[in-house]
């Protein structure tokens, strides 16, 4: 193998890993910050323990990913370091401000929530999980800024001198047309995952054999099924503004997308496509008239390029691609059967969460609980829906990522300009079976954790001391560790 390829597998590997992590952060702050709020409205003793709950689950998962979100930063300088030398004066920018403001609202506010209990008054108390789940959006819109303008670059200009590409324009590249649908829809996901998780752990423990069927865990099952359910429909409605937009800026993605070959209009959308190996013809296929328009072009009648005219028009406006070996014989054309299949993936597994989440509401209504067969598999169903969006959310970004190639910087800069020159094949073997191998015993440690704490269950209620009724705190007092 290459080492641009072997390179390409290593980022892929800790992204898509690291990304596990992050919607789960975003959501699962969000909860336990409506939780605590909750309690704080009603009273009520459920909502405490849901927050002790699962505010347990999110310093797990904060942790992990922390600890391997590190790793991508070093990734940029010694694995593809002629890119970040092109891209880092309009990166640095973003960045700066996601490391500098958003990671450090976040931390230093979770420390205040975790050793807050017993000397922060509880309204006060409550607000730093919220300024922790704001952190939480401004680091994803920071990050993601940065991301779509690989997307779609703009605000910047290129220095023929130093070869690099120079900022110009801040607020052209933070509030780029691609950052402006991709963010609502990245955080409406997260939110998904975190209410999936959430049903997740309450409905093993509803009915696990042995275990409790009280109102903690059918407040929090159902709780996590609504959050599912709302934001399912609004990742729904965010994609398809996304994907018209893609269409705009990226046609060729969307083109790989559908394993549209030759342009047509109208349109017609593929439910199932069946290609040549290589992925560069179409042997059968059944589609649904006119749909594709719709969500390419807001119009039945619209007219979406195909991969055989865009492939002509890329190679007239940028030459002959040289990264074009590694994506097809032409150039210029993503993998198509991974840019095809993961955007169904993507689309068919958040589809059956939301339903699953549906179908959870329903069952449970009016202080019901599954009888029967429904009861006897419950707790697989249940283990399967955050299982669903997560996986979702993944093939999301795999189509996101890899339906831009052979571009790291679309329309700039291809892939294979992008990798170290310095970095030689054995170099690139050692780095990915190592960063593998260190993600696979933390996959082991993260997972037995997360498994350990909701085999625990929800805690009891015990109601924290509250400051501003005790009168001041002993200063000298060691700070009490909630967990």
């Amino acid at each position: 193998m290459d080492v641009t390829d072997i390179l390409r597998w290593q980022f892929g590997i800790t992204t898509v890993y690291h990304f596990w992590f992050v919607p789960l952060s975003i959501g699962l702050s969000a909860l336990v910050a409506g939780f605590e709020t909750a309690w704080l409205r009603t009273h009520r003793p459920e909502y405490l323990r849901l927050t002790k709950f699962v505010g347990k689950l999110f310093l797990i998962n904060f942790a992990i990913g922390v600890v391997t979100g590190i790793v991508q930063e070093f990734q940029f300088g010694m694995s593809w370091s002629d890119y970040s030398r092109f891209v880092g004066d309009v990166f640095g920018a973003p960045l700066a401000i996601e490391g500098l403001l958003a990671f450090f609202l976040e931390s230093t506010f979770l420390g205040l929530w975790i050793f807050g209990w017993d000397r922060l008054p509880r309204p006060l108390h409550a607000a730093t999980m919220w300024i922790v789940h704001v952190g939480t959006l401004f680091s994803a819109y920071f990050i993601l800024a940065a991301n779509s303008w690989m997307q779609h670059p703009v605000g910047y200009a290129y220095n023929a001198r130093s070869g690099r590409a120079e900022l110009v324009d801040f607020w052209a590249v933070m509030f780029n047309k691609v950052q402006l649908v991709t963010f609502p829809h990245v955080i409406l996901a997260a939110y998904m995952s975190a209410g999936a998780f959430v049903l997740g752990a309450a409905g093993y423990l509803m009915l696990r054999p042995g275990g409790d069927r009280d109102r903690v865990h059918r407040t929090a099952l159902r709780a996590g099924a609504v959050v599912m359910l709302v934001a399912g429909l609004g990742v729904a409605i965010t994609g398809d503004a996304q994907g018209k937009v893609m269409t705009e800026v990226q046609p060729m993605k969307m083109a790989a997308a559908e394993a549209l070959y030759d342009t047509e209009q109208p349109a017609s959308f593929s439910v199932f496509t069946v290609g040549t190996p290589d992925g560069t013809h179409e042997k059968f296929a059944i589609k649904l008239p006119r749909l594709l328009s719709f969500l390419a072009t807001g119009s039945f009648d619209g007219k979406v390029m195909g991969v055989n005219q865009l492939r002509a028009q890329y190679e007239k406006t940028y030459g002959t691609d040289p990264g074009a070996r590694y994506y097809s014989p032409s150039g210029y054309v993503p993998y198509i059967p991974v840019t095809y299949w993961s955007f169904r993936f993507m689309i068919g597994l958040g589809s059956l969460a939301a339903l699953g989440a549906a179908l959870l509401l329903w069952v449970t209504r009016r202080g019901r609980v599954p009888a029967g067969r429904l009861a006897r598999r419950w707790p697989a169903f249940a283990v399967a829906m955050p299982v669903l969006v997560v996986a979702a959310s993944s093939f999301g970004w795999l189509f996101t990522e890899m339906g831009r190639q052979p571009w790291v910087v679309f329309g700039l800069m291809t892939t294979s300009q992008a990798v170290s020159p310095s970095v030689s094949t054995t170099e690139a073997w050692i780095s990915v079976i190592s960063l593998t191998g260190l993600y696979a015993v933390l996959a082991v440690i993260e997972i037995g954790l997360l498994v350990r704490t909701v085999k625990a269950g929800v805690p009891a209620f015990e109601e924290p001391p509250d400051p501003s009724l005790s009168g001041p705190s002993d200063d000298d007092a060691p700070l009490a560790f909630a967990y």
